[in-house]
């Protein structure tokens, strides 16, 4: 909360996205007194790769020359970045596979069926 910029968001708000994090597998949490500690699950390069690809995906309709594009438009890469690169085009294999995003794809399609967990926690109530 002491880093976040003004205005701060309520107490609440920042526990009910920890809070969803950790359900959704991005975090763990062990408690320490009265206070949780939040440790980060996934590591960061799988996450910063799974996000490119969504965005690129998602905004650039799978267009690496789409999202140069926009990246140079928007002056977000300054032309002298670019004066140093040789850009080549490489001919991917037809064997070649998707990236794996082990952590990011276990965690966004988990195994385990919601409706079973909901019905077990039903029928220990009711005992």
């Amino acid at each position: 909360m002491e880093q976040h910029p003004e205005p701060k968001p309520h107490q609440n708000t920042v526990s009910t996205y920890l809070k969803i994090l950790v359900e959704k597998g991005y975090l763990s949490t062990e408690k320490e007194g009265r206070i949780f500690k939040y440790n980060i699950l996934v590591p960061f390069e799988e996450y910063r790769n799974f996000l490119l690809k969504e965005i690129l995906l998602n905004f650039f309709n799978n267009s690496g020359k789409e999202i140069l594009q926009s990246l140079i438009h928007e002056k977000l890469i300054p032309q002298e970045d670019l004066e140093g690169f040789n850009f080549t085009v490489e001919k991917l294999s037809a064997r070649s596979k998707e990236p794996q995003f082990e952590y990011v794809n276990e965690i966004l399609n988990p195994k385990k069926d919601k409706k079973k967990d909901k019905n077990k926690k039903k029928k220990k109530k009711k005992d």
